[in-house]
């Protein structure tokens, strides 16, 4: 890891959950069965595109994403380019992904949609996905001049697009049917 991340960050064990949000250690509860199984569906259709068409690697959580010496993030599921892969390190993540999706939970959701929100824009992800599994929502933001804009929202019978991966789209009914 980046030896300019915080000491205690350095010493949490490996299964533990924890974040470095502004300087501040956050733990976070194992998700629920509904979260486990939203990104595990969500992470195969994203893994199958990406892989099929050698565009860069999809990782799950807890992968360290180093933004600052200040805020290492464990997104739910995140992209990164082949055109981007030198920020891969063995250790962690060492800058912005292409694409960040995090899937709300009770004990995160405010987070996720405020402070990581406005996290990720400051450090450059192109795209990010809030996953809403109580509403079967996904809602795609990409990047813009003064931070993030909603492409859509999609919800059930609509099929999601990225404008980060170009030709990618998924029956949204796929990831929220029983």
């Amino acid at each position: 890891m980046d030896e300019g991340v915080g000491v205690d960050y350095l010493t949490i064990p490996e299964d533990k959950r924890c974040e470095l949000l502004d300087g501040e250690l956050v733990a976070t509860p194992a998700p629920n069965e509904a979260h486990q199984r939203t990104q595990a569906e969500l992470g195969y259709h994203l893994m199958t595109f990406v892989k099929s068409r050698g565009l860069g690697r999809i990782y799950y959580s807890s992968t360290d994403v180093v933004l600052s010496d200040m805020d290492v993030v464990q997104p739910d599921l995140l992209f990164i380019s082949t055109e981007r892969a030198q920020i891969i390190t063995p250790d962690n993540i060492q800058g912005a992904p292409d694409l960040v999706v995090e899937i709300l939970s009770p004990s995160t959701a405010e987070r996720d949609r405020g402070y990581k929100r406005a996290l990720y824009a400051q450090h450059g992800v192109k795209e990010y996905w809030v996953v809403g599994t109580d509403a079967g929502v996904i809602t795609v933001l990409l990047l813009g001049d003064n931070g993030y804009e909603v492409v859509d929202t999609f919800g059930e019978g609509d099929t999601l697009t990225s404008p980060t991966l170009a030709g990618f789209s998924l029956q949204v009914d796929e990831i929220f049917g029983s």
